[in-house]
């Protein structure tokens, strides 16, 4: 696979066309990318083992992975397990206080306007995709977070609440895209609650790679068990 002409940059990764125009490469862009492209896939494979479609092809190397290019659907899906980060103030419960039943949230993939939380109205009215795709999203992203929450118990690990993001196929089949990792995700230990996702770098917390680190070990562990 040849890499070509620089798609996008963003933070902590590069996406690059290459030579076959339905694969692009991405790239990471440091240590702690490195351990997130490494989870990233992990967890995709394990999505895939339980019949939830993603762009994955393959991992090239320790930084950079092969996947099918789609046309991402400009929608960040946030699913919520416990009160955490935004939703806490946005609701007034303390955080930490698990939630009855999973809740979703769009947001609007649009960086100049901070990335607004919006609903299905907004969605429609903007064009973003067409109520048959958005109700494959909302199924998708519920069975995505069933299976992390029961996969990652076994890890040790609760699943606070994540970000997904969706791309369609050239035959217009919606597939699981971008990352799922430690970056995009609150992650807890079960019997501690130690913060081991996200909000180890939001709050600045020490030993973010180390806690990333441990999460990829863990997962490891578990299905080499």
């Amino acid at each position: 696979m040849e890499k070509q002409d620089l798609l996008y940059e963003g933070k902590s990764k590069k996406v690059y066309a290459t030579n076959d125009p339905a694969r692009l490469i991405v790239a990471y862009k440091d240590e702690k990318g490195a351990v997130n492209n490494h989870i990233s896939n992990a967890v995709m494979r394990m999505l895939e083992r339980e019949g939830v479609p993603t762009h994955l092809v393959r991992q090239m190397s320790e930084r950079e992975t092969v996947v099918r290019r789609v046309r991402m659907i400009p929608l960040e899906i946030i699913v919520r397990n416990v009160v955490a980060g935004k939703l806490s103030t946005l609701i007034g419960q303390p955080e930490g206080t698990r939630l009855r039943s999973p809740v979703l949230e769009y947001r609007y993939k649009a960086a100049l306007l901070g990335n607004p939380m919006i609903n299905r109205f907004h969605v429609f009215a903007l064009e973003l995709c067409t109520p048959e795709m958005l109700d494959e999203i909302d199924r998708l992203a519920f069975r995505i977070n069933k299976i992390l929450k029961q996969q990652l118990l076994r890890a040790g690990i609760r699943l606070i609440d994540c970000k997904l993001e969706f791309g369609c196929l050239p035959d217009g089949s919606i597939v699981l895209a971008d990352e799922i990792s430690p970056d995009t995700s609150r992650l807890w230990d079960a019997e501690t609650g130690r913060k081991l996702g996200k909000d180890r770098f939001r709050r600045d917390l020490s030993n973010t790679i180390d806690a990333y680190q441990e999460i990829l070990d863990r997962l490891e562990r578990i299905h080499c068990s």
